[in-house]
């Protein structure tokens, strides 16, 4: 996938239901755009394990069209959420997409054990399902999704 291909999607706050695993029920309660800008409120609900639930509003932050942006949890289960989503153009041809994120959870030491036991894992889950839904959808890509966290 060239890395306009891979920014238009990207770039589009619809798709994040593509990229979000049906267990977790992500359902889109904005009138969304058709591309991120800085500054739009994103507002969805999703499914936590053992929480139900939860209703969390993003900003979108630091977009450079074609190359990146951010999206901040301004309200939601984390303490502290900011997620950056990159494309990066391969030397090759094509593109890599990057996922960086970086997170707190409320709580304290009982935030701690929360990662320890639950959290971490469900997001590795849901950012290989990420990797599994864009390989899916350009299935003869050797695009890599790369992600930090």
């Amino acid at each position: 996938m060239s890395p306009a291909e891979a920014w238009a999607f990207l770039n589009n706050p619809a798709n994040l239901k593509e990229l979000t695993p049906p267990e977790l029920g992500i359902e889109l309660v904005s009138d969304l755009p058709g591309t991120m800008h800085d500054g739009l409120l994103v507002e969805y609900r999703v499914r936590l394990p053992l929480l139900g639930w939860s209703r969390w509003v993003s900003e979108i932050k630091h977009v450079e069209p074609g190359r990146r942006f951010v999206d901040e949890q301004r309200r939601g289960p984390y303490r502290f959420w900011y997620h950056m989503h990159e494309v990066e153009p391969r030397p090759e041809g094509g593109s890599r997409l990057i996922d960086r994120l970086t997170y707190r959870l409320p709580g304290g030491p009982f935030g701690r054990l929360a990662h320890t036991l639950l959290v971490r894992r469900q997001l590795e889950r849901i950012f290989a399902f990420r990797r599994q839904a864009l390989a899916a959808r350009w299935p003869s890509s050797s695009t890599p999704v790369g992600r930090a966290f």
